[in-house]
């Protein structure tokens, strides 16, 4: 096979992708909604300058990243950070194994989408990350036994 002596960049390149290096495929775009390639690069530069597009990014098969362990983590802050639970979403955003963090309503403050390859590494982030920091009152586990659909897209 021609490739087998290729540099394996894989591990690089989806973090990379996480973080938004993909770009919106103009030609494919522009074959599926019947308009001219220009008409859709104005609309899609438009969408973005007015910050309604955030980022480009691609939609994994978790499992075959190693990232297939799936967990929702609902947080109840102490009266103290409850008045500003943005400060401590951030702090819990900057992990890498956070995959998103929501301010909600109702009997919990925060939710964490976290993603980990297995059942010992979310344990593990539970005891080095979530547990130390200040300002939890309680958390409460739940576990993905599997996902249909992400980002818009069926699996």
């Amino acid at each position: 096979m021609l490739f087998n002596n290729m540099k394996n960049i894989q591990p690089r390149l989806v973090e990379l992708f996480k973080k938004g290096f993909c770009t919106p495929q103009i030609a494919r775009i522009a074959k599926a909604t019947n308009e001219p390639s220009t008409t859709i690069h104005y609309n899609i530069k438009k969408l973005e300058n007015e910050g309604a597009i955030k980022a480009y990014k691609a939609v994994f098969d978790y499992n075959k990243i190693n990232e297939g362990f799936c967990s929702f983590v609902l947080i109840s802050l102490s009266p103290k950070e409850y008045s500003s639970p943005e400060s401590v979403a951030r702090r819990f955003a900057k992990h890498k194994e956070i995959e998103s963090v929501d301010v909600i309503a109702g009997d919990w403050e925060l939710i964490l989408k976290i993603r980990t390859k297995n059942q010992n590494e979310y344990y593990d982030f539970l005891k080095s990350v979530i547990s130390k920091e200040e300002g939890i009152r309680k958390t409460k586990s739940i576990i993905s036994l599997k996902q249909l659909k992400t980002e818009f897209v069926p699996l």
